[in-house]
């Protein structure tokens, strides 16, 4: 499972900076969930072979233990630093290297320290200074070695979290049956994804046992229904309510994360009531990243009016077109009524996600698709894919090899992707892919350029 590394400091002393230094492998997830600022982000990072999760927080401005008697958006904000810190495996203290040491940041600190969690600081914005000179006046908060980065440029950034994932333990991969669907129940706060993971349990009624997950209560739960066996990650929790915490189930978005990366199929769970958020877009756009087979459930369809559910499905396809492949379930978990349906779609999109596909096929595919529609012009020459082979599955990927397929359009490659997908009848999966560029033969075999009479005079 990745560690969660969280970044904390004050107000613009580079904390989405070194986010987005740090995620430049993927789009940050904004978690706009009621609650919760839109400054705090997560995405993920990669250093070497280790991935990991970062959570970019907003700036503190109270102290971790604020009320709201003394400042309601500074207590905001810090009630959401705290929530993020139970999630997390380290912190990165970030402070402004420029601006010097603040006395803000001694209180922070303290906090931080009394959090117990492996705590790192880094004084950022040094470019140009002295490192041993920049980061001497930070020693006084106790934290022990401050390290010297510039966020913008990069500088020491590849040092500070290598620092930080070497004192991380490094979590064993947890082995499955391929053949047995991981399901992920997603989505965002309130939208009855508890109530959907108790109602896709109670269809069997049947639960060998709870195994506990990671220390951020992932539960994977085996199930069986119709003779075939699943496992549940659970994001919403199977717990009694009273043992809930209430603000770690609010502002969780790590979880969600974690499961998406550990599941084979996501269901993505979203509220009827209130419509396609900005959120539910979010997720969806990150398992499509993680590669993960999609079914949708529209929950608490029973409350919605007649009139109403037509607006609902409209705006389910203006906001989510690029979920057009898969399927949608109008659901009440609370009632139970669809919900026996979305183990048929998982079925499906888990067949299609590992679906075999056959080259002689693939290539006849690829050329129909070329010549309906040819690829665009990159730098007056036209692209020219040859010929495809299948390089893996869950999601299905293929790999085109061919003359300037490296520099093939993202327009173009979903062409060609909703093109191999109706032709296999996948449904409920991406389909990645991958362009391999061919060198041309006659650049290495190419002698030197032949002089012309003007060139061999001046030779």
């Amino acid at each position: 499972m990745k560690p969660v590394v969280v970044l904390v400091g004050r107000p613009n002393v580079g904390k989405s900076t070194l986010f987005n230094r740090l995620t430049r492998s993927r789009a940050a997830l904004v978690a706009d969930a009621p609650g919760l600022t839109r400054d705090r982000q997560y995405g993920d990072g990669r250093l070497g072979d280790r991935p990991y999760i970062v959570v970019d927080t907003g700036g503190v401005v109270e102290r971790l233990s604020a009320t709201h008697e003394r400042n309601e958006i500074g207590a905001h904000v810090a009630a959401q630093v705290h929530a993020a810190l139970i999630e997390a495996d380290a912190v990165i203290l970030i402070v402004d290297g420029r601006e010097g040491f603040h006395p803000a940041e001694q209180e922070l600190a303290s906090d931080l320290r009394r959090q117990g969690k492996p705590l790192w600081l880094a004084v950022n914005k040094v470019e140009g200074f002295d490192p041993d000179s920049a980061v001497a006046e930070f020693h006084a908060l106790g934290i022990g070695e401050p390290l010297a980065i510039s966020a913008a440029h990069g500088d020491g950034v590849e040092a500070l979290i290598g620092r930080v994932l070497s004192t991380l333990p490094v979590t064993p991969e947890v082995e499955y049956e391929i053949d047995i669907p991981r399901i992920a129940v997603i989505g965002k706060p309130n939208v009855g994804k508890s109530t959907l993971v108790n109602a896709l349990l109670g269809e069997q009624r049947v639960v060998v046992c709870d195994e506990p997950g990671t220390t951020r209560d992932s539960i994977r739960v085996p199930l069986e229904r119709e003779n075939r066996r699943y496992t549940l990650i659970d994001t919403a929790g199977v717990r009694r309510r009273g043992k809930i915490d209430d603000l770690l189930e609010k502002y969780s978005v790590v979880k969600t994360l974690q499961a998406i990366e550990e599941a084979n199929v996501a269901i993505l769970t979203i509220d009827a009531k209130e419509g396609v958020a900005e959120q539910d877009a979010s997720l969806a756009g990150y398992a499509l990243e993680a590669g993960r087979a999609l079914v949708v459930a529209v929950n608490k369809w029973d409350v919605v009016e007649e009139s109403e559910r037509a607006w609902v499905k409209r705006e389910l396809e203006r906001k989510l077109p690029f979920l057009e492949f898969a399927r949608v379930h109008y659901i009440s978990a609370r009632e139970g009524h669809g919900v026996g349906g979305l183990f048929a779609s998982v079925d499906e999109a888990f067949a299609s996600a590992n679906r075999t596909m056959t080259t002689p096929k693939l290539n006849r595919i690829l050329q129909d698709a070329v010549t309906a529609t040819p690829p665009p012009l990159v730098r007056g020459r036209r692209i020219k894919p040859k010929y495809a082979h299948q390089g893996g599955k869950n999601p299905p990927r293929v790999v085109i090899h061919g003359n300037q397929v490296s520099s093939m359009p993202k327009a173009y490659r979903r062409y060609l992707s909703n093109v191999f997908r109706k032709a296999f009848h996948l449904i409920g999966t991406p389909v990645w892919i991958d362009c391999r560029q061919e060198d041309n033969p006659y650049e290495a075999h190419r002698g030197p350029k032949r002089l012309g009479r003007a060139g061999r005079k001046r030779a």
